[in-house]
């Protein structure tokens, strides 16, 4: 992992210092809540329904074990016990005090984190693949091209105040977990043709109001070009991007307005005057950050454990991930106990992860953009261990990748913005589908939901989306059939009109079963709806209605 240093320390601890004075002065009264506002966002300090939200960073969803344990220490002193991992890879806390969060930020300091751009009209959290540096697929780990991106964009004075939010993921592997096309600019490690590493570049992704998937707008770009046509682009949205509406101002209304070869000419244009200037990556810096990260060297068997045990096995089947070396594996921590809290953790269960993370996962551990938790690099011979460890404190539900595997944002539970609960729907399908015996029959099927139209459940990207809407001061939810997050990124489209909150289980344990009835061999949910259509699967939502 990276380490900061004399500069990184600095400048975090005098933000934190300055933020601390923004709270006296906000407590007292100084500073009006308006006043105060663009300040803690500035900080990841949102302000929701019952309390202040803190929204902490983890670069690229990485972890060591005592970062886990500071997350659990801010749980149990400053919060309700838990924290909730969110789609961004990142950690939020729903209930601090604002006169404790500049000690929460010192805290964090402590141990090289921060929430620095989590909020705000800025470029938020680099978002990587989860399995960066262990995944058997890659073309070449992701993480130190993350940090580079990181280190470039942290304050950055020209970027401070964009229109709008700005997202950026990396993918450096064949199957794409990061999500590149559904991102403000998605980066994808790929060979040019003297197999050296280069960049395929896609902008104009994004969810919300008005779901875009990126187009590509640049292929095979040198690994020293990378922030310059990084600024470039930055360039030209923060030019000719909308700030007079809000509904308008992100990257992917730009690229529609101008079309994407207009837009390409632009950035192209830009790129000209400053790519052989200072923002030149030279191979010794990018060495140097490629140093901070690495495969664990230590010998290891490829022995497999022992699959007697049937409880083990199905874990095993469904949670284990293939890794680069034989005697390694990968090991999802789900975070979706069927009918639990999606993304949810305990103070508790965060340090038996930290222990986890120490004793058999080489001290790392990942937050992935599905609200689970990752131990990249576990040797075989210590899975079932793990396995035990996990299962006691209700981590090993067997379900990552199932349909119990469920994406939720907090919803009206906690956000302002929201027009609906998300948690009690998830909470339900997942109760229903397991009762149904489907879970697991349904095989891989993704379920995303969101309380509002700001999609940050990623429904638009869901083989199954849920959309919660307010009809007159009711809660209705719009389902979407279709989506897909990675290489074959898709929008989702509605098929119908919206169910009452009680509707929704039945109708998607009807809907799923139905996929049971008619998919051909082990095709998976996905390829039988783009194989027969949506009429099926309408009439099976709409059956009692």
């Amino acid at each position: 992992m990276y380490k900061y240093d004399e500069r990184d320390t600095t400048l975090v601890r005098e933000r934190i210092a300055e933020f601390r004075d923004q709270v006296e002065r906000r407590l007292d009264g100084r500073l009006t809540e308006d006043q105060f506002k663009p300040l803690r966002l500035m900080n990841g300090v949102y302000l929701q329904l019952h309390a202040y939200m803190l929204r902490v960073a983890i670069p690229y969803g990485a972890l060591n074990a005592p970062q886990m344990r500071t997350l659990a220490h801010i749980a149990r002193t400053y919060d309700k016990g838990y924290g909730h991992f969110t789609t961004r890879q990142n950690i939020q806390y729903n209930w601090p005090s604002l006169v404790d969060i500049p000690d929460i930020l010192d805290t964090l300091a402590d141990v090289e984190m921060h929430a620095i751009q989590t909020s705000g009209n800025c470029i938020r959290n680099v978002t990587a693949d989860p399995f960066a540096g262990a995944a058997h697929d890659e073309l070449e780990d992701s993480r130190p091209w993350s940090e580079i991106i990181r280190q470039w964009s942290t304050l950055h004075p020209e970027f401070t105040f964009l229109p709008r939010k700005f997202k950026i993921a990396v993918n450096g592997a064949e199957e794409d977990r990061a999500g590149i096309r559904v991102h403000d600019i998605g980066l994808q490690i790929v060979r040019d043709e003297q197999g050296k590493t280069a960049f395929d570049v896609y902008v104009g992704g994004g969810q919300g109001r008005t779901p875009r998937i990126a187009r590509p707008v640049k292929s095979e770009l040198a690994p020293e070009d990378l922030l310059s046509y990084l600024t470039a682009i930055l360039r030209v949205y923060n030019q000719y991007g909308r700030r007079d509406n809000l509904y308008k101002a992100r990257i992917k209304i730009l690229v529609d307005s101008l079309g994407v070869e207009a837009f390409r000419a632009e950035v192209d244009e830009e790129w000209s005057y400053i790519r052989d200037g200072e923002l030149k990556l030279d191979a010794a810096e990018i060495a140097r950050i490629r140093g901070f990260f690495s495969t664990p060297a230590t010998p290891v068997t490829a022995e497999r454990p022992d699959l007697s045990d049937s409880e083990f096995t199905g874990w095993y089947a469904r949670n284990v991930r293939k890794h680069q070396h034989a005697g390694l594996a990968s090991v999802v921590i789900s975070l979706k106990p069927v009918g639990g809290t999606p993304g949810d953790a305990t103070a508790e269960q965060m340090d038996l992860i930290a222990d986890l993370t120490e004793q058999y996962g080489f001290n790392e551990v990942r937050v992935t953009p599905d609200q689970n938790l990752v131990l990249p690099h576990v040797r075989q011979a210590d899975l079932k261990t793990v396995w035990q460890a996990l299962k006691n404190a209700g981590l090993a539900t067997p379900n990552a990748g199932l349909a119990t595997d469920i994406v939720a944002c907090p919803g009206l539970d906690y956000c302002n913005l929201a027009n609906a609960r998300s948690i009690p729907i998830a909470q339900a399908i997942s109760t229903r589908l397991d009762a149904d015996g489907l879970a697991e029959a349904s095989g891989e099927v993704t379920i995303k939901i969101s309380g509002c139209i700001n999609a940050c459940g990623h429904h638009h990207v869901a083989h199954i989306g849920i959309l919660g809407v307010d009809k007159r001061g009711e809660e209705f939810y719009q389902i979407t059939l279709g989506g897909a997050f990675g290489e074959d990124a898709a929008v989702g489209e509605i098929v119908g009109k919206g169910l009452a909150a009680e509707d929704i289980p039945g109708a998607i344990s009807r809907m799923l079963h139905t996929y049971t009835q008619i998919r051909t061999g082990k095709e998976r949910f996905i390829d039988t709806l783009r194989r027969t259509g949506t009429d099926v699967f309408k009439e099976a939502i709409y059956a009692d209605q």
